[in-house]
């Protein structure tokens, strides 16, 4: 019964994954390493399926292999939070302790990713 729920969840980050993909602000890679991940614990068929895949393979393994993040990645990666910030302060228009709560999340959020070894 576990496994069939890692599997259910596998299926749900692949999913995501694929919206991802297609819409520009989701994420892909993050959902694609949680479904390898289920599928680790539940299929290796599809665990092997998503880490030979041509286009999302390599990005996989490199980063269950190194924690490695290729330098095309964290430039969408910080792009996007910087593009998501500025879209917030805009749109919202919070107070600035609100303003300066986000902020430093997404710093933190930029500082993890930028300090990932570079694929």
């Amino acid at each position: 019964m576990i496994r069939l729920g890692w599997l259910i969840l596998g299926c749900l980050f692949v999913a995501l994954g694929v919206i991802g993909a297609i819409l520009p602000l989701m994420p892909t890679t993050i959902f694609l390493i949680l479904a390898a991940g289920c599928f680790a614990r539940s299929s290796p068929r599809l665990e092997a399926w998503l880490l030979d895949h041509p286009r999302f393979g390599p990005t996989l393994r490199a980063w269950r292999e190194h924690g490695a993040i290729g330098r095309r990645g964290k430039v969408m990666a910080c792009g996007g939070m910087t593009l998501g910030y500025g879209l917030f302060l805009l749109t919202a228009r919070p107070d600035w302790p609100l303003a300066l709560l986000v902020a430093a999340v997404m710093a933190a959020c930029a500082a993890f990713v930028l300090t990932r070894p570079t694929a």
